[in-house]
């Protein structure tokens, strides 16, 4: 299969360094799909395909098996699953659920999944049936390193919610002491995985930068100095744009019953603009993830990515984000000589029009081209 046109590409000599070495950059050429990897080529024929070329798209924050009413069955992830594929995702983080999904992995039909285990929580301090509760503290390292066995090398903590213990005061709180966090982290590291977490509020997030967690996932509550800390340990966020766009229907559906945790909702809400312009211009790894499953459809990265340049990020970046950086980030190839051909193709430049993004002429995943 020949492929022509613009190519975010790599040039790295060997696929034993594809990772984190120089940028992807954009190249003119003409490319041979081969055997489910991708080359290039001198080839004169006619192109089956000729457009914009990326590397899939990646969503690090979506749940394959919860949907609105909470776990799915396997007809339905795999719905789930085909969904995400349709919008250009061809890679996608699980980020916790109640449920085996490893229905999805390894078909030629839906897409490369990473799974992260069960949420781990507390008691009435999570979405009910979502989560393995965690009655005491103590044991979250043991309950950490059990998941990092259960998943595909990430782990997913709740780091705060409502405590609806305080009546009229609940508000966000803490689920963890940083004790309990710098010793819950250590464990699933040495089993080998990385840890991101749950964190709407301010609070949440000194302990979860001492912690030295992987991966921030909202993180709305954080603040210019969390912000530098973050650049500085190399701790990634997920800005859930379309998700904080709810904090008001959350808030209203608190009322009068809990005011203040309304007031916090509208608030984290209300700066949050601020706050992506603070991580882009700082250089915080901005990781692209829906939150899909429960309150968000599948299939609407597009739409993530709208939002994302709405609040101030060039296209160019959020392909660079949303493709190899991405991929860089949870150790997947991008696109190089000989590289899986995991590959969306777009009518026109998606650096100077970011919707074209919503309507790829064509995906593959390993080289196969998939349904529309």
């Amino acid at each position: 299969m020949i492929l022509r046109g613009y190519a975010l590409w790599r040039e790295i000599p060997t696929a034993e360094s594809r990772l984190h070495t120089e940028p992807a950059a954009w190249i003119d050429g003409t490319f041979e799909v081969r055997e489910g990897h991708i080359y290039r080529s001198k080839s004169q024929n006619p192109a089956d395909y000729t457009g914009w070329i990326t590397p899939g798209l990646v969503d690090v924050h979506c749940h394959i098996g919860i949907g609105a009413a909470g776990a799915v069955d396997e007809d339905e992830m795999l719905a789930q699953a085909r969904a995400d594929r349709a919008s250009g995702v061809l890679l996608a983080r699980d980020c916790g659920v109640p449920v085996d999904n490893s229905v999805v992995t390894g078909r030629p039909d839906t897409l490369r999944l990473i799974r992260s285990g069960t949420h781990i929580a507390k008691p009435k301090r999570y979405i009910r049936g979502l989560s393995i509760d965690v009655e005491d503290e103590c044991d979250l390292p043991g309950v950490m390193a059990a998941q990092a066995e259960n998943s595909d090398g990430w782990v997913k903590v709740v780091g705060d919610w409502i405590d609806r213990s305080n009546g009229a005061d609940s508000d966000l709180q803490p689920l963890w002491s940083t004790e309990a966090l710098i010793d819950g982290v250590a464990a699933a590291h040495e089993a080998r995985a990385r840890v991101t977490v749950h964190a709407f509020g301010r609070d949440t997030i000194d302990g979860l930068l001492e912690a030295g967690v992987d991966c921030i996932e909202h993180g709305t509550g954080m603040t210019d100095d969390h912000v530098r800390e973050a650049v500085a340990r190399g701790i990634a966020v997920t800005p859930t744009l379309m998700q904080v766009a709810l904090f008001d229907e959350f808030a209203e559906q608190a009322g009068n019953k809990y005011p203040v945790y309304a007031s916090t909702m509208r608030r984290l809400q209300a700066r949050n603009h601020d706050l992506i312009a603070t991580l882009y211009d700082c250089g915080v790894q901005l990781l692209p993830g829906t939150d899909a499953g429960g309150y968000q459809a599948h299939g609407q990265l597009p739409g993530e990515l709208a939002l994302w340049e709405r609040a101030g990020i060039s296209a160019g970046d959020i392909i660079d984000y949303a493709t190899w950086r991405a991929r860089d980030f949870l150790s997947y190839p991008a696109l190089y000589e000989g590289a899986p051909a995991d590959v969306c193709i777009y009518a026109d430049d998606p650096r100077t029009n970011i919707s074209a993004i919503a309507q790829p002429v064509t995906t593959m995943l390993a080289g196969r081209v998939q349904p529309a």
